[in-house]
């Protein structure tokens, strides 16, 4: 399975399991990965799992500011890899193909990407 974290915008930290499901990603209370950002739209991105082909998909909802996946703009639904870096209104979501045990698991794992992303700073 895999997963999403939040890594920048109000919820940093936050983490969900994607499972083998399809997600909606967005403002609205009702959904699953609920972001609270301005720039999001109520129902902003979907995710979808592709059972045969074991591979995750992402898709633009018709939002209003678009969909990023490492920086580029989204037309059409994208395979996600580990790793990518989604955008979404002011809010980067990270994700992961990695399936975690628990909360402190997953949370563990994001400090270590927080560490990897750093900018090295040259004197």
């Amino acid at each position: 399975m895999a997963s999403l974290f939040i890594i920048s915008g109000g919820q940093k930290g936050s983490y969900y399991p994607l499972g083998h499901r399809t997600n909606v990603v967005g403002r609205n209370e009702a959904l699953p990965v609920q972001v609270l950002d301005d720039l999001v739209s109520r129902r902003h991105l979907q995710i979808r799992y592709d059972k045969q082909q074991n591979v995750y998909y992402a898709l633009d909802m018709k939002s209003r500011h678009g969909v990023f996946i490492n920086d580029k703009k989204i037309a059409e639904e994208t395979a996600l890899v580990d790793g990518d870096e989604i955008l979404i209104g002011q809010t980067t979501l990270l994700f992961t193909e990695k399936d975690f045990d628990d909360w402190e698991s997953a949370l563990s794992h994001f400090k270590k990407v927080g560490e990897r992303m750093r900018p090295t700073h040259t004197q």
